[in-house]
């Protein structure tokens, strides 16, 4: 099974706008500092959240992620995230 289409949008500033296969959207706030935990060397910030959103869409439905949320937030349901999501 296809994972649905994610597409993220510069907000201004750490702010993200996400949507997911046109059900769900979501404002995702991404401090550089956060960011640069997750993202490989020069990976642009929405390709990083593209990334952090396949991983939530293997763990729950677009439903299911919070509207609004901190990057760093996905580590405190998903403990596992920051693991996942290093650089390779």
């Amino acid at each position: 099974m296809s994972s649905p289409a994610v597409t993220v949008t510069a907000g201004g500033g750490d702010v993200y706008t996400v949507r997911v296969a046109g059900r769900t959207e979501h404002r995702v706030t991404a401090r550089p500092e956060m960011l640069g935990r997750v993202a490989a060397e020069g990976e642009p910030p929405e390709r990083t959240l593209r990334r952090a959103f396949e991983f939530l869409l293997e763990r729950e439905p677009p439903e299911a992620i919070l509207r609004s949320f901190a990057l760093e937030d996905i580590a405190r349901y998903f403990p596992e995230f920051w693991t996942a999501m290093a650089p390779r």
